[in-house]
Order: structure tokens, then C-alpha cells, then sequence
């Protein structure tokens, strides 16, 4: 069966339990998602399905996308996203099928795949938490610098992965094992416990999990 869809974070709530307690959760709008392309092992040498999530405007969409989802009956998507499927659930599949989030109702875990929130340029204290140096007497303007970088004339160089000041943030970023709390099907929200990865209303994956916790 298919183990995956696109969805759209929309934020973090909570939810209360059975027994009267307090569960963060992340709302996820998991679908509806629209088959738009099949691929094959003839034609492209395996098997996917290709998935479409979010509306689109037609004067935004290219010449080129507009005959593709033209192809296969679908109004133009924001997002498009391939799934590997074995041929068995290809042959279920039809170009035009509307898939919900449903499909999570028999599972616990989900991995959520999304964009981290960018942050620019940061130094060490924000980028790699460095602790920074005492603010005594005797300290002079290098309360957050990174300090030494292990340079001398052996080995005449500082070594890679060197954690330094750089571009923080704005990465793929998976966050594993996010137990479904409730599944919303009236809204097609997914409530997930915990958070995940980008900011509200950006695009992200959800798949079944691939490690079960113990």
C-alpha cells in the first residue's frame, strides 16, 4: 500500500487525554492528495506514483505543468512529490484518484520530512549552543567567539566539520517515530505528538514510520 503523503503543517495545539492529560500536538493537513502521474518499469524503469497537494492558480502555473495535470484530470497542484509503490498497489491506482489522509488510520508512528526554519548566518553560541567564555575582568570582546580552531604548524590546516559560524538552519530535517494521536477526518488533520520541522503552512512528507520504537 501506499506509505506516504504530502500535507501542510498548520500549527501546534493540544489535546487531552482519557485520563485528563495535557498532549502537545502538531496539526497536520494530510491531504487530500491527487494521483497525477504512474510511473512504470516500461516507461521509466520503476515503480512510483506521483502525488499533488495544494492548490494552484492556472496564470501561475507554466504551459508545460498545464498539459501535464491536463493529462490526467486534475486541476494544477502547488506541490508534486513521487512515492515508491510496488506494482501491485500501482495497478490499484488510477491517474486522477483523490487519497486522504486515511491511509495513516491503522498506524501509531509517522515520520514527518520538512524544511527547517532558516536563521541566516549565526555564530557558534546559536548555531552549535558553545557555551562562551566569563564575562570577568580580563576577558576582552570575545564574550561569543568560538575560540581556538586547532591550527599550528602541524597540521598547517583546520580540519573539516570544524564546528564554526555558518548557515544556520533552512535544511531537511526528519523527525522519526511522532505517535498519531487523532486522526480529524471531517478536516483531514493529522494531530501528531510533538513537533515538526518548518513554520506554519509549509509543505511537508508524511510516511509511515520506518523504525517502530521498542
Amino acid at each position: 500500500m501506499l506509505q506516504g503523503l504530502i500535507g501542510r503543517k498548520v500549527g501546534m495545539t493540544q489535546v487531552f487525554s482519557a485520563e485528563g492529560e495535557v498532549i502537545p500536538v502538531t496539526a497536520i493537513e494530510a491531504g487530500p492528495c491527487w494521483v497525477v502521474q504512474k510511473k512504470t518499469v516500461e516507461r521509466d524503469g520503476y515503480t512510483a506514483v506521483q502525488l499533488g497537494f495544494g492548490e494552484k492558480k492556472i496564470k501561475r502555473t507554466t504551459k508545460p505543468l498545464q498539459g501535464h495535470f491536463r493529462r490526467s484530470g486534475v486541476s494544477p497542484k502547488r506541490w508534486l512529490r513521487e512515492f515508491h509503490v510496488d506494482g501491485a498497489t500501482l495497478e490499484t491506482m488510477q491517474e486522477g484518484q483523490a487519497i486522504s489522509g486515511e491511509i495513516f488510520a491503522d498506524l501509531r508512528y509517522v515520520d514527518v520530512i520538512g524544511t527547517s526554519k532558516g536563521r541566516g548566518f549565526s555564530g557558534v553560541m546559536k548555531r552549535h549552543h558553545f557555551r562562551g567564555k566569563n564575562k570577568s575582568h580580563g576577558t576582552h570582546e570575545s564574550f561569543r567567539r568560538g575560540g581556538s580552531i586547532g591550527a599550528s604548524s602541524d597540521p598547517s590546516r583546520v580540519f573539516k566539520n570544524t564546528r564554526m559560524s555558518g548557515q544556520f538552519g533552512n535544511a531537511r530535517v526528519t523527525t522519526q517515530n511522532l505517535e498519531i494521536v487523532r486522526f480529524l477526518q471531517e478536516h483531514n488533520l493529522l494531530l501528531v505528538k510533538g513537533a515538526v520541522p518548518g513554520p506554519n503552512g509549509g509543505m511537508v512528507l508524511v510516511r509511515a514510520s520506518r523504525k517502530q520504537p521498542r
